[in-house]
């Protein structure tokens, strides 16, 4: 793992306070949920949804890769993101990640680009913006979270999902174009990893514990 990323993953685990304890626990539940997949067929799929697939739903993905390589759990554990439209991955998310120490590399070029995105020297999730049930994702048996409020809304019954959940996060897409718009997507990915990292952390106790 890249040391940018693991020096991330290490402070998340030192900011629980900075999540809200509501926060914590849907999180808390989502992590019941993984453990009982994994119990049942050791793996557990997470399909991260908003409504692009540009910004937050792309952030969640990445970071889960990226956390469960951290805590042990990247042969048990994948992740997925989908929009309920196709747009492109954002570049104001892709240069937020890449602040973060995330490398990029482009995969395939258009207006829909692929991107090969790093957190490690072999280690990596493929990102593009696509619809929640493109054949690249899970068909059934996966855990929906819905990263926004309108895909939420929108999407009440995710065909395929065992379990639906709803973390909406503030789009980070209000502040592009203003001196607050690199701030925001960085501060934004950080929440994201933050929450992610906390769940994890209760699977790996629960995991100890078993």
């Amino acid at each position: 793992m890249h040391d940018s990323i693991e020096k991330l993953c290490q402070q998340f685990e030192s900011q629980t306070d900075l999540i809200s304890e509501e926060r914590k626990l849907i999180l808390e539940s989502i992590a019941q949920a993984i453990k009982h997949d994994i119990d049942l067929s050791n793996k557990a799929e997470l399909v991260f949804i908003c409504t692009h697939n540009s910004r937050r739903s792309h952030m969640g993905q990445i970071w889960t890769s990226a956390l469960a390589q951290y805590y042990g759990l990247s042969k048990i554990i994948s992740a997925y993101s989908g929009g309920t439209e196709v747009t492109a991955f954002h570049p104001n998310t892709i240069s937020a990640l890449e602040t973060l120490g995330f490398k990029m590399e482009t995969m395939a070029h258009g207006s829909n680009p692929i991107y090969d995105v790093k957190y490690g020297k072999s280690q990596s999730t493929r990102c593009f913006s696509k619809l929640f049930d493109d054949n690249e994702n899970p068909e059934s048996g996966f855990l929906a979270i819905m990263t926004c409020s309108h895909a939420d809304e929108n999407c009440p019954f995710i065909s395929g999902a065992n379990y639906r959940f709803s973390t909406p996060y503030e789009d980070p897409k209000i502040f592009d174009g203003t001196k607050l718009q690199n701030d925001k997507y960085i501060e934004r990915a950080m929440d994201i990893g933050r929450e992610i990292a906390y769940m994890f952390s209760v699977l790996s106790l629960k995991e100890d514990n078993a």
